[in-house]
């Protein structure tokens, strides 16, 4: 039997007047004076030193009132070596000797959302039990709730020129597909390994929850900071497709038309037109494909329920998609050529 040894905690650091400045105006640049008290108090309790960047501070619409709706949100941001600290300091922790189970298809490839088709990530760290034991624990992440996803943009010309330059004046105009954050472009090139960040920040908050929580990955917030929401709109949205999960009548159907939009309910008699006109809209193999694996669980119970309907739409798809690709050939020739 293995021998528990949990190590002490470590002693809280303190700081000089001098580099709670410092910390202030560089890891918690955008906090109140509360709440610079708040996030060294946190950071003292977790024992994460801002100095060797284990911890900062970001604050979500900074500019909101008192009363607006959208209200000031404060996240404390731990990096993964920070969560390793924490987890190795309890005597109870070992990393997986093996690499991230990172899984991709060539389905879910797109250049711009997805360039390496991942699906999901899977990270395994070990914790010991009372008896000496070292079990398992897996953390998941899935690409389309963590990879920071935009909307893309078009440019056009309005006309005009940069009097400095001659340059032409052009005007970006939503164009309605999803695209990585050029912001972060981390995500782009090394995706696997970003993924694999907030699964194993996963599985350690799963392993020591009384020590790790409300503490995050920055991995794990780049969706929230890549999107135009609030983090505290981004709980109002989540709240907002619970309540409608758990009134979801035994007549609908939930569907997600597009990563990132909310949850709607679908009465069963409308699911074939309402599908059958999304179907036909969407100009690619791949945004076929993404809708039809978001929407796997929702098609399959569509499936039980319905199935003469449910083969309708099968079809549907089916057909959009070998057009699709039967397509693609010709266009990428069309463009060669251009």
């Amino acid at each position: 039997m293995n021998q528990v040894t949990v190590m002490p905690p470590m002693a809280p650091r303190s700081y000089t007047d001098n580099q709670l400045q410092l910390i202030h105006q560089t890891y918690a640049k955008d906090c109140t004076a509360q709440e610079f008290n708040v996030f060294i108090e946190v950071a003292k309790r977790y024992g994460l030193d801002p100095f060797k960047k284990q911890m900062y501070c970001n604050i979500y619409n900074k500019d909101a009132k008192p009363n607006d709706k959208k209200q000031r949100t404060m996240v404390f941001i731990t990096a993964i070596d920070g969560f390793r600290g924490i987890a190795e300091r309890t005597g109870l922790y070992r990393p997986d000797e093996n690499e991230p189970e990172v899984t991709t298809h060539k389905e879910f490839a797109n250049p711009d959302s997805n360039p390496l088709g991942i699906e999901k990530a899977v990270v395994t760290v070990w914790k010991m039990d009372q008896r000496g034991d070292w079990n398992p624990i897996k953390g998941v992440a899935y690409w389309d709730e963590f990879a920071p996803l935009v909307e893309g943009y078009d440019e056009e010309d309005r006309g005009e020129t940069w009097d400095n330059s001659g340059n032409p004046k052009m005007t970006r105009i939503p164009n309605g597909k999803m695209m990585l954050d050029p912001k972060n472009n981390f995500w782009r090139k090394m995706g696997r390994h970003m993924l694999a960040k907030c699964a194993e920040a996963q599985a350690l908050r799963r392993g020591w929850p009384n020590d790790m929580s409300g503490i995050y990955a920055p991995e794990e917030m780049a969706v929230a900071d890549a999107d135009e929401a609030t983090a505290a709109e981004r709980v109002e949205r989540a709240e907002q497709e619970r309540l409608l999960l758990a009134t979801k009548t035994k007549d609908t159907i939930m569907i997600q038309w597009r990563a990132g939009d909310p949850l709607e309910a679908v009465t069963l008699g409308q699911m074939v037109d309402r599908c059958a006109a999304f179907i036909e809209q969407c100009a690619s193999p791949t945004q076929l494909e993404t809708w039809r694996h978001i929407n796997k669980h929702s098609l399959q119970e569509f499936f039980a329920r319905s199935k003469s309907d449910a083969l309708e739409i099968k079809r549907l798809l089916e057909e959009k998609l070998k057009a699709l690709q039967a397509d693609e050939p010709e266009t990428l020739m069309a463009e060669a050529g251009e």
